[in-house]
């Protein structure tokens, strides 16, 4: 009988892993409204991916690569400052019409509720080796001649053995976000925490009342922006 019940148990949490990592999340960690797993200062991880981080900072700096974190844990209000403020620009300052303007912020801007970034296992970095540059998040400066080249082909060779994936590669098939070379995303945990938010209700979490153009966000909308920005990522992922 003990025999049994010990196996009852192993199989139990090899059937439940995915739905166990769901239960232990609650609706406000997965939306930047909860930040008490997070660890750091101004720079704010979750723990594991905290820790991985300052693993892969060290081999780095060995090889004379300084990391330096630009963007982490990002709440919902930074978000939805992030989201009105381009709104009211592409509309105002741009006079692009509201589904114009909504179609330009998600080239790389996420729905509040919806950014990885919420999870704290996300992660945007650069060379530390230039504290001057402005505009660093740009493509072609990850690009060969670029200014962060050099740290683009060390994470290219070494990211992934500490656990650290590209999420919008630049497989000309994947849709949504437009490539960024600068985002990567701590796979052990951030696939735990995917596969917690994409079983609740995007919709309800999308449709808030305090975003600008969220009338404008349609069924057709919601349903492709679910499909293409928040499920086409890098499928390693997943």
């Amino acid at each position: 009988m003990k025999i049994n019940l010990i196996s009852l148990i192993i199989v139990f949490f090899l059937f439940c892993n995915k739905s166990y990592c769901q239960k232990i999340m609650n609706l406000d960690q997965l939306i930047g409204l909860n930040d008490k797993n997070l660890m750091g200062d101004s720079i704010k991880l979750e723990s594991e991916t905290y820790y991985a981080f300052k693993k892969m900072q060290i081999a780095a700096k060995k090889d004379g690569i300084n990391l330096k974190i630009i963007s982490a844990y990002r709440d919902y209000e930074r978000q939805k400052l992030i989201w009105n403020n381009k709104y009211k620009k592409f509309t105002e300052e741009y006079s692009l019409n509201p589904n114009e303007a909504i179609l330009e912020i998600i080239r790389f801007s996420t729905i509040p509720g919806t950014s990885r970034h919420h999870w704290g296992t996300d992660i945007d970095i650069i060379d530390g080796n230039y504290p001057d540059e402005n505009d660093v998040l740009i493509s072609k400066k990850f690009e060969k001649n670029g200014i962060f080249f050099k740290i683009k082909s060390w994470m290219d060779e070494n990211s992934e053995k500490f656990g650290f994936y590209l999420t919008y590669n630049n497989d000309i098939n994947r849709k949504g976000f437009e490539y960024e070379p600068w985002h990567y995303s701590y796979r052990p945990t951030s696939i735990k925490y995917y596969n917690a938010f994409i079983n609740n209700d995007i919709e309800k979490i999308i449709k808030n009342p305090d975003l600008k153009g969220h009338e404008f966000f349609s069924k057709s909308f919601i349903d492709k922006y679910i499909t293409e920005n928040i499920m086409d990522i890098n499928p390693d992922l997943k």
